[in-house]
C-alpha cells in the first residue's frame, strides 16, 4: 500500500534516513550486518505479483491456481499474493475494501475462499518448482480486528486516548504501537503460523520500515530457524537490509518513468547506478518494475506513464542488477487501472505480451551474467556514439549479455567507441547471429533496443 499524502512522505523521509537505535516506532536501527543468508533459489529469481480478487472472475485461490502451469511456463520463480486475510468492515472504503485493512492475520479472506484452498495453492506451486510468498501488514490493522477489543492498549494514541490512523488518509486503519512486547509476540506468532502451516516460502512487509527494523530482525530470525525464507520489504533504505532479502527499486523506477517522458537522459541513468554501487553491497537486492499495484491503480499503467518505452523500460529493468517484478495482467498488455476497493476483474483475452517477457525471464534464469548480487555478473556501460543510447554489459564466468536500448523517441545510428562489444552473439528476441566488429554500426528506431547472448 504507498498511497503516500504529503504526511506520508515525511514520514516515509525521516525514517529513510533515520540513523538512531529504535526507541520509538518509526526510528530504524543502523546496521550492515545481516541475520540471514539469501536463500539459494533466489540467486536468478524472478518475482510475479498476484492480485487474487481481480485476477479471474471468480476472483478466488481455486481459480488463480488454473492460471499456474502457464506461469511457470511463463517462467515465472515467486509469486508474490497480495494479503490473502479477511478485511475489515468498519471503516471500509468501496464495497470490496482494501487488502491492507487487515481483519484478522490468522484467517483467510472467505471472498478468496478456504485455508484448505490456499493451502492447495501453495502445494501446487511448489510441485511446479515456484514459490509463495504472502503480503503482510504490520504496521496497522483494520478497525474491526479482534486485537482493538482484546488488547486496546497495542495501538498507538494521542493525547486523548484515541487510537489513530497511521496517516492521515489511510482512514480505514488503526496504527500498531511496537513499543508493546506482547504485540512483537503475536505479530511473530503470526508469521510463523503461515510459514509453519501452510508452508509459504516468505513474505513482502508493507510499509516495513514503519515498523522498527529490531521487530523485524528478531522475527526474521525466528522464521528461518522454520525454514529458510525470503523477505521482500516495501521500503528503499539500506539499513532496512539487515532483516530483508530485497527492497523496492523506486527511485529507479521513477527514473524510468522520466526516462519515457523526456525528462531524464541516459546520464541520469548512469548517475543512479553509479550511486546504487556507494550505497549497496553487491549482495544487496533490489526489485526493478515498472508497474505494480501501487502504480497501476493510483498512477496508470505503464502505457499511460511510458507510452511506446513500455518494451524498451522493461528490458531495461529485466537486466540490469536486481530482481525483476511482474504484475498480474502486465503478460497480456493490460491497458487499464485496476479498481483497489471494488471487484475489477482482468480481462485476459490475449496473452500478447507473455513471449516477450518469457524470453526475459528465462534468459534471467538460465544465463550467470544476469543473476542476483554476487551471483551475476556487474553492470559495465559501454561508450557508444548515439544520443540517448544506453548500452552496457554483463558478464559471468563465460556468460555475457549486451543490451543496447534506444531511450529516445528519434531514430539512432549507433556504433562503439571501443572494442568492447567485440564478438559473435545471438540476438534473444530475433534469434539470429549477430557478429560486431570494431567498424560495426546499425540502426535502432525510437525505443527500440537489443539483447545479444555471447556465443561461447
Amino acid at each position: 500500500m504507498r498511497t503516500f499524502s504529503n504526511a506520508m512522505l515525511v514520514v516515509f523521509l525521516l525514517a529513510l534516513f533515520s540513523c538512531n537505535a529504535p526507541t520509538s516506532k518509526n526510528e530504524q536501527t543502523k546496521t550492515n550486518q545481516r541475520v540471514y543468508t539469501h536463500v539459494d533459489w533466489a540467486k536468478n529469481a524472478n518475482i510475479y505479483e498476484v492480485n487474487i480478487r481481480q485476477y479471474t472472475p471468480e476472483g478466488t485461490f481455486n481459480a488463480f491456481a488454473e492460471h499456474l502451469p502457464r506461469l511457470q511456463q511463463m517462467g515465472v520463480d515467486i509469486l508474490w499474493l497480495m494479503p490473502i486475510h479477511p478485511i475489515s468492515e468498519k471503516n471500509r472504503k468501496g464495497s470490496k475494501g482494501s487488502y491492507y485493512a487487515v481483519q484478522d492475520y490468522q484467517k483467510v479472506n472467505p471472498e478468496f475462499g478456504t485455508f484448505e484452498d490456499f493451502k492447495s495453492l501453495v502445494d501446487q506451486a511448489h510441485e511446479l518448482g515456484m514459490k509463495v510468498i504472502i503480503d503482510w501488514v504490520a504496521n496497522h490493522t483494520g478497525w474491526d480486528n479482534w486485537l482493538i477489543e482484546a488488547h486496546n492498549d497495542w495501538y498507538t494514541k494521542d493525547s486523548l486516548g484515541n487510537i489513530v490512523t497511521p496517516v492521515d488518509d489511510w482512514s480505514d486503519v488503526a496504527d500498531l504501537n511496537y513499543e508493546v512486547p506482547e504485540l512483537r509476540e503475536y505479530m511473530t506468532q503470526s508469521l510463523e503460523y503461515w510459514v509453519r502451516e501452510a508452508n509459504i516460502d516468505g513474505y513482502r512487509c508493507d510499509v516495513a520500515g514503519m515498523v522498527p527494523l529490531d521487530f523485524w530482525i528478531s522475527a526474521r530470525t525466528r522464521l528461518d530457524a522454520i525454514k529458510p525464507v525470503f523477505m521482500l520489504a516495501e521500503w528503499e533504505s539500506k539499513e532496512i537490509l539487515a532483516a530483508f532479502d530485497m527492497i523496492y527499486g523506486w527511485e529507479f523506477h521513477h527514473i524510468m518513468n522520466q526516462l519515457a517522458q523526456g525528462k531524464k537522459n541516459t546520464s541520469d541513468l548512469i548517475t543512479y547506478f553509479n550511486k546504487i554501487d556507494t550505497l549497496f553491497d553487491a549482495d544487496d537486492y533490489l526489485m526493478n518494475f515498472i508497474t505494480n499495484h501501487d502504480e497501476n491503480s493510483w498512477n496508470g499503467t505503464e502505457f499511460e506513464r511510458m507510452g511506446d518505452a513500455v518494451k524498451a523500460m522493461a528490458v531495461l529493468a529485466y537486466t540490469v542488477p536486481g530482481m525483476p517484478l511482474l504484475y498480474t495482467g502486465q503478460e497480456a498488455k493490460l491497458n487499464k487501472r485496476l479498481l483497489f476497493f471494488e471487484k475489477d476483474s482482468v480481462e485476459w483475452r490475449t496473452y500478447e505480451y507473455a513471449n516477450f517477457y518469457k524470453k526475459l525471464l528465462l534468459l534471467k534464469k538460465n544465463n550467470k551474467a544476469l543473476w542476483n548480487g554476487t551471483q551475476g555478473g556487474p553492470l559495465t556501460f559501454i561508450e557508444n556514439s548515439g544520443t540517448n543510447v544506453l548500452a552496457f554489459s554483463r558478464e559471468k564466468e563465460n556468460n555475457k549479455v549486451v543490451v543496447i536500448l534506444n531511450l529516445s523517441n528519434t531514430n539512432q545510428e549507433i556504433s562503439f567507441i571501443n572494442n568492447a562489444v567485440v564478438g559473435n552473439y545471438n540476438s534473444l528476441f530475433t534469434q539470429t547471429d549477430v557478429t560486431i566488429t570494431d567498424v560495426s554500426s546499425f540502426n535502432l528506431e525510437p525505443w527500440n533496443y537489443k539483447v545479444l547472448v555471447k556465443n561461447n
